[in-house]
């Protein structure tokens, strides 16, 4: 995997894009035979014997009876027909979550009680865990005549990733141990509006170097994005992560595990499908051959329903669950 500095490399999705962002296909692209959308899993967490408590009844608990519920968690990756069940709602190709888990307006659904007591948290949004690619990357490059060959694009607004000009970093690390005094100075540093103003802009590193922080980058319709060569087979082997070149190094050397973003366009050089994990979309979309999309759908490590082309996947989109 290396970076692309040609800003052009994925310039021919420009023209099978729509103009609008009514459809799906203000960014995934028009023009093949089938369409796999990829449901990115949940977090369930339940407690034995009574139900998680809400956000309110966390925040209302004295400190020590939250520290031993907290201790009895149990945490799980779940689905969204495990969301379905629990809450009664119907699961099809273009459910929405904050109505599957029947969110009332103007509530948050990321995090939702349902009526057993487990708690489930929203899908993650723009990306796929590491091991959900891989699984679908074995099937990407099984319908490809260049499987060792093609173009991963990442959204230039991931944080972290990029370098800038500014007068504070994008993040810091602390840990826990981390000397009060030393953590009150820095935050001084960070939020002082008034020395800000005389200070001159200084490079704050990202997860990439300076040199791609500043090249162009591929424009498409309200996003930008940065570009590797990179391809199915590489994303269809487990330590994927370990080889790319925007894995999170600056995070590891604080403490934490390795990782790396899921890229947000994939695609081969014979263009015979394309992977969009669009930034606000809790799903992921596959266009490809008929074949390609049976074969994802049909995976039982991948929860993925076949939709039609001009799939409309907005939050109000889900005709069956309002």
């Amino acid at each position: 995997m290396e970076w692309i500095a040609d800003p052009t490399a994925g310039a021919w999705l420009r023209d099978r894009l729509d103009a609008s962002f009514d459809s799906m296909h203000g960014v995934v692209p028009r023009g093949y035979p089938a369409y796999a959308r990829v449901l990115h899993p949940t977090i369930v967490q339940s407690l034995p014997g009574r139900a998680v408590p809400t956000p309110e009844e966390w925040t209302r608990m004295p400190d020590r009876e939250r520290l031993r519920l907290s201790e009895l968690l149990i945490t799980e990756l779940a689905t969204w027909r495990d969301a379905a069940d629990a809450f009664g709602t119907i699961l099809h190709p273009l459910a929405q979550w904050l109505h599957l888990v029947r969110t009332p307006p103007g509530e948050d659904g990321n995090v939702r009680i349902a009526p057993d007591g487990r708690e489930f948290s929203g899908p993650a949004l723009g990306q796929l865990s590491s091991e959900l690619l891989s699984s679908v990357a074995g099937h990407l490059a099984e319908h490809t005549s260049t499987p060792d060959a093609g173009v991963a694009a990442l959204w230039e607004g991931r944080g972290g990733l990029l370098g800038f000009l500014g007068h504070s970093p994008s993040r810091l690390f602390f840990t826990v141990d981390e000397d009060p005094n030393h953590r009150a100075m820095l935050d001084r540093s960070t939020h002082d509006p008034f020395n800000n103003v005389f200070r001159k802009p200084t490079w704050q590193e990202g997860i990439l170097s300076r040199e791609i922080s500043e090249a162009p980058r591929l424009e498409l319709p309200e996003r930008a994005y940065v570009q590797f060569s990179a391809s199915a087979r590489e994303f269809a082997e487990q330590d994927w992560m370990l080889h790319a070149p925007w894995r999170d190094l600056p995070a590891e050397e604080h403490g934490f595990p390795p990782n790396a973003i899921s890229p947000q366009i994939l695609w081969p050089d014979d263009r015979a499908w394309v992977l969009v994990s669009e930034i606000d979309y809790d799903s992921t979309v596959i266009a490809g051959s008929v074949e390609l999309i049976a074969a994802i759908c049909t995976d039982e490590r991948i929860e993925a329903f076949p939709i039609p082309e001009g799939s409309l996947l907005h939050e109000d989109a889900d005709e069956e669950n309002r």
